[in-house]
């Protein structure tokens, strides 16, 4: 990639133990701050870069769920000042996706800032004698979370190009590595989890850095490590590994036995004038056709008399209509500025459990689907049992389940169910896929 995606910014110290970053801008990676970190890096340059992460991991979010919440048919997004919402991402007419614009440029490029951030890190922890500074377990523990961190980052930029792959090895951008595709890249990504899983088991009791409030629970090396492993077994289940899904989720937070659907780790926001606000809320009032997120109407035909998760959404005094799509529900899955966004919670690691049972285990499959319908005020699954019919199950519940979070698209595409997604206008079409951004250099 061109190297004026890692123009970065770097993020000043988290003050406690509060969501938000207060934020001073480094616009020149050759400039003496950045060198003073490359010679010399103190407790509070960590926790400063380590801010920079956890601000970087959070800038344009809000298209990358919109981009997997539409073409996933979640939702459409309505916006006045952007008509490629509703042309370019549903197919609309004769739109295709562009390699050239914001809804995969902007992603993209935030995400590989999060991963170059973290790899001038773990530089500045592999290039100097930090032994005055940190424990030899403090040096591993950051390097476990900064490798859990990059997966995921990287994941998040597979999920859009899929097939297209990814650049993995992006360490010097001066010598970026190649695109490798899907199957390549999800390894390699199981890889750097399964690294830095071996890192945050010999990290100590506790991090060098203060986390953010949606670290909460999570915010030592040791309940962190259940982090790695959730994503990992996420990681197992894209690359149909059942056995995998089941190893990993055995050594994550994953909790059968009545424990929140919530807990998990999150982004946070804040209305802070130096904080991110949550990118997904738009108030009832302030929803239009000129700007909303509108339930696209399946979701709501379809659910299950009873299903509490129809709470994400309200329905509008009045139908908003924008480009021939009319809907009078919208997204409220998040109900203000500061709502947190998950990364990964309970909910999906039970869904997951599932999933990985299948095949093998149809009861256990069934009791953890029953878990969820439960907590959504369901009755038990009374249909078949066979792995396809169980899978048909796990997708509905995952549609309902995580409605907003960025699954439907990937899941209904890793079980070649594309086809199966509603069109809503008759030239409309359900991408598989971006194109990598132009902004690359292939």
């Amino acid at each position: 990639m061109k190297k004026h995606i890692y123009k970065l910014l770097f993020f000043a110290l988290i003050i406690g133990a509060v969501s938000s970053c207060q934020i001073e801008e480094y616009s020149d990676l050759n400039g003496p701050e950045v060198d003073a970190f490359a010679e010399n890096l103190t407790r509070g340059d960590l926790q400063d870069l380590i801010g920079g992460i956890l601000f970087s991991s959070r800038e344009r979010l809000g298209t990358y769920f919109d981009d997997c919440g539409v073409i996933g048919r979640e939702y459409w997004r309505f916006s006045g000042s952007d008509p490629r919402f509703t042309t370019d991402l549903l197919g609309g007419d004769n739109s295709v996706l562009d390699n050239n614009t914001f809804y995969i440029t902007g992603p993209w490029a935030s995400r590989y800032r999060s991963v170059k951030n973290a790899n001038l890190i773990l530089g500045f922890l592999d290039g100097q004698d930090v032994s005055g500074q940190f424990t030899a377990a403090e040096v591993n523990a950051t390097r476990g979370f900064l490798k859990t961190i990059m997966a995921y980052e990287l994941l998040l930029n597979l999920n859009l190009t899929y097939d297209n792959g990814i650049r993995v090895d992006v360490a010097d951008e001066n010598n970026l590595g190649p695109f490798v595709g899907r199957a390549e890249a999800l390894s390699a990504i199981r890889a750097m989890l399964a690294d830095g899983a071996t890192d945050l088991s010999t990290g100590g009791g506790n991090f060098p850095f203060i986390l953010s409030s949606g670290f909460a629970g999570f915010n030592t090396p040791g309940t962190f490590l259940q982090v790695n492993k959730a994503i990992a077994a996420r990681v197992a289940a894209y690359q149909g590994d059942n056995a995998g899904i089941l190893n990993l989720l055995g050594d994550s937070f994953l909790d059968l036995s009545g424990g929140s659907m919530d807990t998990g780790v999150y982004y946070t926001f804040s209305e802070d004038a130096n904080d991110i606000v949550n990118p997904l809320f738009i108030s009832v009032g302030g929803s239009s056709a000129a700007q909303a997120r509108v339930v696209q109407p399946s979701f709501i035909t379809d659910a299950e008399a009873g299903d509490t998760r129809l709470e994400k959404t309200v329905q509008l005094a009045a139908p908003l209509t924008l480009d021939d799509l009319t809907g009078d529900y919208i997204v409220f899955r998040y109900t203000d500025n500061d709502v947190p966004i998950p990364m990964i919670r309970n909910e999906e690691l039970v869904l997951l459990y599932a999933e990985g049972n299948v095949s093998t285990n149809s009861s256990e499959a069934v009791n953890a689907i029953n878990t969820v319908r439960a907590a959504a005020g369901l009755g038990p699954y009374t249909g078949a049992t066979d792995p396809a019919s169980l899978i048909n199950e796990i997708l509905n519940q995952r549609r309902y389940s995580l409605f907003a979070e960025g699954h439907r698209w990937i899941d209904m595409r890793r079980f070649n169910k594309l086809g199966e997604l509603p069109l809503d206008r008759p030239e409309d079409d359900v991408w598989s896929q971006f194109p990598i951004p132009l902004t690359e250099n292939q």
